[in-house]
């Protein structure tokens, strides 16, 4: 679940994680609210939305006086931000962050992932902060630097002060520096991240180490235990199919295809888009309906599927292990009933209870394309869409 910048800082600011004062405002007034109550004579107004770039898409705005705070708070305000991670469909703007400005003397980056190849946490750090850190990795490497974490031990101390030492913190602010990453792992750790992103760590003229910029992604998984950081959730800012998915527990992502992919298993998903790619087309979803699923959830699924605009055709690709190919069958039927099927369906089911699922869909009077394999059901749904 990813969160925005200022709900990030909230939590940063638990474990002790140096952040800039700010408020959240969703009006102007309350824009030029926050300024008065943060004081000074420097404001930064954000645009709060889920994605990276803000900055390079006039998102973030520096105000010298309150009027400018109101001005660029009605200026973003219900505007559309298009940056290389929202599309070009972009995102609007419906909060803000305003916050007390900052003499930067020097801008870092520091970040924490889990290593998949070692199934680990690792912190990377580099001098090369307020760039993006895939532009860093791709022009100069050499300038990242990483430490793998023990999960027994927790991350120590002698390796975040290694990593402030390469980055060329000030040796006179390495002991913050220490202070603010061991602080952010205990965060990412306790709170389940699967991200945290500080770009820019910053230096400031007056000796201070902070997160000028946050962003932390949560497991979803975890959300159970984490009350407070699942009521961080912003429904504005998701796919309303996702949303509608995550309601009958389906793991829906859409994508930008006009064939809708019906699927039980994240890997036979995968593979099931790989495929259709393979014959010309263009997948609109990923969709697992999972191991246990009912006729409910199949119906619910397909009506999520259908209800994308952009979808020309459907593939329904299933192989009935826990899950029964008879039980997908009725689903299908009955969602195409419910809903009116309009659109070219192959359907493709192998597994338990597979001759019986074939004969509800052939008993169904619908007219659905059967297929015998991956292959076959890839290539006649390529083939009808065209």
């Amino acid at each position: 679940m990813n969160v925005h910048e200022y709900q990030g800082k909230e939590v940063l600011r638990q474990y002790g994680v140096v952040v800039p004062r700010g408020q959240v405002a969703f009006t102007p007034e309350e824009a030029v609210e926050a300024a008065e109550n943060l004081g000074g004579e420097l404001w930064v107004v954000k645009a709060q939305i889920h994605a990276g770039g803000r900055g390079k898409a006039g998102g973030v705005k520096l105000a010298k006086s309150l009027d400018e705070v109101k001005q660029f708070a009605s200026e973003l305000l219900g505007s559309t931000l298009v940056t290389h991670q929202t599309g070009p469909e972009g995102k609007e703007v419906k909060r803000l962050l305003i916050e007390e400005g900052c003499r930067i003397k020097k801008e870092y980056y520091v970040g924490m992932v889990i290593d998949r190849s070692n199934s680990r946490i690792t912190m990377m750090a580099s001098e090369e902060g307020g760039t993006e850190i895939e532009e860093v990795a791709a022009r100069t490497p050499e300038k990242i630097f990483k430490e793998t974490v023990d999960p027994t031990v927790g991350l120590q101390p002698f390796q975040a002060r290694r990593l402030a030492f390469s980055i060329g913190i000030p040796k006179e602010m390495v002991g913050k520096a220490v202070k603010f990453m061991l602080g952010l792992y205990r965060a990412f750790e306790q709170k389940d991240c699967s991200l945290a992103e500080i770009n820019p760590l910053i230096t400031t003229e007056d000796g201070q180490v902070m997160a000028l910029d946050a962003k932390l992604n949560f497991d979803d998984n975890a959300l159970y235990r984490h009350k407070d950081i699942a009521e961080f959730r912003d429904l504005d800012e998701e796919d309303p199919k996702e949303i509608e998915a995550s309601k009958y527990d389906l793991s829906y992502i859409a994508l930008d295809g006009n064939i809708g992919c019906m699927v039980n298993g994240a890997g036979l998903a995968m593979a099931t888009m790989d495929i259709i790619k393979h014959y010309g087309g263009e997948p609109a979803n990923f969709l697992d309906v999972g191991g246990g699923a009912t006729a409910e959830k199949v119906t619910e699924a397909f009506k999520i599927i259908l209800d994308d605009p952009h979808v020309k055709g459907i593939l329904v690709n299933i192989f009935g292990g826990i899950m029964k190919c008879d039980v997908i069958a009725e689903g299908v039927v009955e969602a195409a009933k419910q809903v009116g099927l309009d659109r070219p369906l192959v359907v493709r089911l192998e597994g338990t209870n597979v001759e019986r699922g074939q004969q509800i869909l052939g008993e169904s009077g619908l007219k659905i394309t059967a297929a015998d394999s991956m292959d076959d059901a890839a290539e006649k749904i390529v083939s009808l869409v065209r």
